[in-house]
């Protein structure tokens, strides 16, 4: 046997509880059960949705920030590649041999560098992110 409720709705309500009721298969029990049971099963998909939004609107603002800092490298890259190819001049043919010898030996250095440097924690992006955002504040 199921638990007998008694409900007080407003007129309006009551009126349209009827006229749904008069539809051939429906009764105003299975009406109110219906529509009680789908709002318990919003309100607790509204409880998961508020859990998750403070998630995902945190790894929102950490995407923003990664694709900030990825457009700031390529852009700084895309200048560097610019003027490296505006201001090199190319070398002749005899020394181009020793050029690459050179080349590879600054190179190891070079990976060596960036390799301390992320080892130790710090980054040249985050240092020129940090000046950036620096000369933003400033009036």
């Amino acid at each position: 046997m199921k638990p007998r409720h008694h409900l007080y709705l407003d007129d309006e309500l009551t009126e349209q509880l009827e006229a749904l009721a008069a539809k051939p298969g429906s009764s105003k029990s299975a009406i109110v059960s219906d529509a009680l049971r789908s709002f318990l099963a919003r309100r607790g998909a509204n409880e998961v949705d508020d859990r998750l939004r403070v998630r995902l609107d945190r790894l929102s603002r950490q995407l923003n920030r990664i694709e900030r800092d990825q457009q700031i490298l390529l852009e700084s890259l895309a200048l560097f590649v610019r003027y490296y190819l505006t201001v090199t001049a190319p070398l002749p043919e005899a020394d181009q041999e020793a050029a690459r010898a050179l080349g590879q030996e600054r190179f190891q250095a070079f990976i060596d560098q960036v390799g301390r440097r992320i080892a130790g924690g710090r980054t040249l992006a985050g240092e020129v992110l940090a000046q950036t955002s620096e000369e933003e504040t400033e009036p």
